[in-house]
């Protein structure tokens, strides 16, 4: 399956299927990540439940600190 993941393509493995998979893949354990599927923001809570199909947009934003 191929993913729009923060605008590059990226193929993903079939172990694929929900928002949670995804932000495991790209090894994101950040507690505090923004996440938008196709437009929309979803909850943290969702991101297990949220089902990714072929061609979907994804958006993650981590919030780095530094200075």
């Amino acid at each position: 399956m191929q993913l729009i993941v923060n605008g590059n393509m990226a193929e993903m493995p079939d172990t694929v299927k929900t928002i949670a998979d995804v932000k495991q893949h790209f090894n994101i354990n950040n507690p505090v990540v923004i996440v938008e599927h196709n437009g929309d923001i979803l909850d943290k809570e969702t991101h297990t439940a949220q089902k990714v199909a072929d061609g979907d947009k994804i958006e993650l934003v981590q919030f780095v600190g530094g200075g």
